[in-house]
């Protein structure tokens, strides 16, 4: 039988080939590569997309969380909380601000950040708070910002492995002060490389995260009024995003229903399936599941060539280099889980039947 990775994003590239060539021809023929057309279009489009004023393309997912710290003025000295159950990438841009994370603990059921958690780490010198709504789950965002406004914090929402997802109908990323977007290949919305975006309904921030992203220059280029940086989505990016965006609804539905598929097929109460927050879409970029037996489980789905992942494998409040520097609080949810979690193969163009043969050999894993 064929191996079955854990993500593809070759094959959904194989899949759109002819429509990504023609785009990257067009951009090759235009003459323009840094900040063009392509990049105008998509930003219109990716709003319009999300329902929301602005977007802003950057180089990369954490550029986009870091422009947008330094863009609401948070820097040395100040506090951003933080679930340490994340990519590593999300406290990296905390302190690439030269801010100093704070990691709270997470809600059980969907693996998100949570509130009363969150609540009990505020102090005086906290600025903001990073809500990540992680594996394509929603996170408790509107509880999350109410918090925020009783406290004066921004509200910045890490949206990388959440794109078209929907928190009470409305989609995430579009509720805080600033969401946040990476486009890197096996996201839900991926480019052939690196690439994100913030969007804003907040037109003052919108402007400075413009400057930020190319050297703090405004519409005079011979003058740069702020210090900024090199951050930009590349016309090519651009052009293979606006792509991929006309067909990102039915990726995101076809996860969906592979995730009902795997779901309904697991027979063993030992591995147990990943929960939606109600009144929610999932976007399913991970199949999350918790397992018994983690380590024996891996081998046997090793030797049936069936991919598998970690997210995440060590807390980040854990790995070496913010063991001394990031105050915690007992972050008892997150140490549990990540030593039972397992992510599962899910991905445009994955086959219904590939995914009950994943489900049949982790039962029978059980079940002998």
């Amino acid at each position: 039988m064929n191996a079955i990775p854990q993500a593809n994003p070759y094959l959904e590239n194989q899949k759109l080939e002819g429509e990504i060539v023609s785009a990257v021809s067009r951009v090759v023929k235009s003459g323009t590569y840094i900040l063009g057309e392509e990049v105008h279009a998509f930003e219109r489009e990716f709003a319009s997309y999300l329902n929301v004023s602005y977007a802003i393309g950057v180089g990369s997912g954490t550029d986009a969380i870091f422009l947008s710290l330094v863009a609401c003025g948070i820097g040395p000295g100040h506090e951003v909380i933080l679930p340490s159950h994340t990519a590593v990438a999300t406290a990296t841009a905390v302190v690439m601000a030269g801010a100093i994370p704070i990691f709270a603990d997470i809600e059980k059921d969907f693996f998100t950040l949570d509130p009363n958690s969150v609540e009990l780490l505020i102090s005086p010198r906290t600025k903001a708070v990073i809500v990540v709504h992680l594996y394509g789950q929603p996170a408790q965002v509107e509880e999350i910002l109410q918090i925020c406004d009783r406290h004066n914090l921004y509200l910045i929402e890490d949206c990388a492995q959440a794109v078209g997802s929907q928190f009470n109908g409305r989609k995430v990323g579009t509720i805080g002060h600033a969401g946040c977007f990476s486009f890197y290949p096996t996201k839900n919305l991926g480019t052939i490389g690196d690439g994100g975006c913030v969007v804003s309904n907040d037109l003052d921030l919108t402007y400075r995260l413009r400057k930020l992203r190319q050297y703090g220059w405004g519409s005079n280029r011979a003058d740069s009024t702020i210090h900024g940086f090199n951050s930009r989505l590349d016309e090519v990016h651009a052009a293979i995003l606006r792509v991929k965006l006309e067909h990102l609804d039915d990726f995101n539905n076809w996860r969906g229903f592979l995730a009902k598929i795997y779901s309904n097929s697991f027979t063993n109460t030992l591995v147990s399936e990943p929960k939606v927050r109600p009144g929610c879409y999932h976007s399913f970029h991970l199949y999350v599941v918790r397992c018994r037996e983690r380590h024996l489980l891996e081998k046997h789905l090793s030797s049936h060539d069936i991919g598998f992942g970690f997210h995440y494998l060590t807390p980040v409040h854990q790995q070496t280099v913010f063991k001394n520097n990031a105050t915690t609080a007992e972050l008892k949810v997150t140490e549990e889980i990540s030593k039972d979690i397992l992510s599962l193969p899910i991905y445009p163009y994955l086959s219904p039947d590939n995914v009950a043969r994943v489900a049949e050999v982790v039962n029978d894993f059980y079940d002998a």
